[in-house]
């Protein structure tokens, strides 16, 4: 409280993005609650121990120095069978003040409430190194084989605000911890184990989810995004998910040639920071989210048709999916329309050109030990370069993915 009127305010701020004392949700609120709880009994606790050892080295001090050296009386070391009784039925009686919320809280937060069941959605989500794939299973879209899928997006999970959300939680590799701070605690994604959690957003917003299971090289930046949607918003968004990629009738090569766009070696960085935010991402990311849906004005349909052929020439679709167009591969986040995302790499960057621009070229460096550059730009085994790419042919495939609305 003494500090948030000065800087030190700003850097001990307890308010931030992934801060659970803000809750934006009843299962945030309910562990939350349970935690104040533990707190004023802890609080109590430290105040009634204190007190009692303060008046005791007060009374009981040595007043002389024969004081010091005296032998304690003989029944001084006795005890005191009312002091015992009380402390341990004290200890007791805390404990239960305790546990009946705790319980409670574990009842409540362990699925969906049986009021809420018949109105939640379900969503699967899958944890890999190092990002997260979201599945609709009561969403389903055609595909161009014929058969039909489960809608399914990347490190950004969209839901309805106001209803109940249960979320089944897995792993392909090793053990993740799914977390939406603001929204729902932490529980694991184990191996060959299936586990679940559940989350409401009492409101339209933009939340910030982590792995919060250590998992490897890059774990400390597998991140993801929960945005939060009227149920009218939310219903359109699912419709425009459902239909396949958007295509851009081609115009004359020559509209390709542009001006390659902010590479990599101009990009700098604060000590500390993260890389995800421009001051207008990070003064509201829910704005910025909502402008990510809109189609650029000004889109070269020859770059974007360049930048098509280059994603299946480089060998993007045998980790990608484009629905409707030539991706296929499951290895990495389906791309569908990755351009109305406004995060990429696992939530490590702003969805912008210039950003998606350095992540293609050199992924390595954002996100170390990720699969898209060790094994598909070089080879594991040998070192030897697989994948290579020009800012020319860069630029060509962000245009190509940010017309992916």
């Amino acid at each position: 409280m003494l500090l948030s009127g000065c800087k030190l305010g700003e850097v001990f701020s307890l308010s931030g993005p992934q801060s659970t004392m803000e809750t934006g949700g009843p299962v945030a609120a309910s562990q939350w609650d349970l935690f104040m709880v533990t707190v004023y009994v802890t609080t109590g606790i430290f105040i009634v121990v204190g007190a009692i050892l303060a008046y005791a080295q007060i009374k009981f001090r040595a007043r002389s120095e024969a004081d010091e050296h005296a032998e304690p009386p003989a029944e001084a070391g006795h005890g005191n069978p009312l002091v015992e009784i009380g402390l341990i039925g004290g200890s007791v009686a805390l404990l239960v003040i305790i546990a009946i919320p705790t319980l409670k809280g574990i009842w409540y937060t362990y699925d969906v409430p049986e009021a809420e069941k018949g109105s939640a959605i379900e969503i699967n989500a899958t944890g890999y190194q190092w990002w997260f794939k979201f599945e609709y299973p009561g969403e389903i879209v055609k595909l161009a084989s014929g058969g039909e899928a489960p809608l399914t997006t990347g490190n950004e999970l969209v839901v309805p605000a106001g209803t109940a959300v249960r979320v089944n939680l897995r792993t392909v590799d090793v053990i993740h911890s799914f977390w939406i701070p603001k929204l729902a605690g932490k529980v694991d994604m184990m191996p060959n184990r299936g586990n679940h959690l559940w989350f409401k957003a009492d409101k339209p917003g933009y939340f910030y989810g982590q792995c919060a299971e250590y998992c490897g090289e890059s774990h400390a930046i597998m991140k993801f995004r929960v945005i939060a949607l009227s149920p009218a918003d939310y219903a359109r968004w699912v419709e425009n998910q459902k239909e396949s990629a958007r295509s851009v009738t081609a115009q004359s090569v020559a509209d390709a040639a542009l001006t390659p766009r902010v590479q990599f070696a101009s990009f700098e960085t604060k000590p500390g920071s993260t890389f995800a935010g421009s001051p207008t991402f990070d003064a509201d990311p829910f704005a910025a989210w909502k402008k990510m849906q809109e189609v650029e004005p000004n889109e070269s349909a020859a770059l974007i048709n360049t930048g098509r052929k280059l994603f299946a020439e480089k060998t993007c679709i045998t980790c990608h999916t484009v629905r409707g167009h030539e991706g296929i591969g499951i290895t990495g986040p389906e791309l569908t329309h990755v351009g109305s995302r406004s995060t990429i790499a696992a939530g490590v960057l702003e969805n912008t050109p210039e950003r998606l621009h350095q992540w293609i070229m050199r992924p390595d460096y954002f996100k170390p030990g990720n699969k898209m550059y060790h094994g598909g730009y070089i080879d594991v085994a040998t070192g030897d370069t697989k994948i290579s790419l020009t800012d020319a042919d860069a630029d060509a495939i962000v245009s190509y993915l940010h017309s992916l609305k």
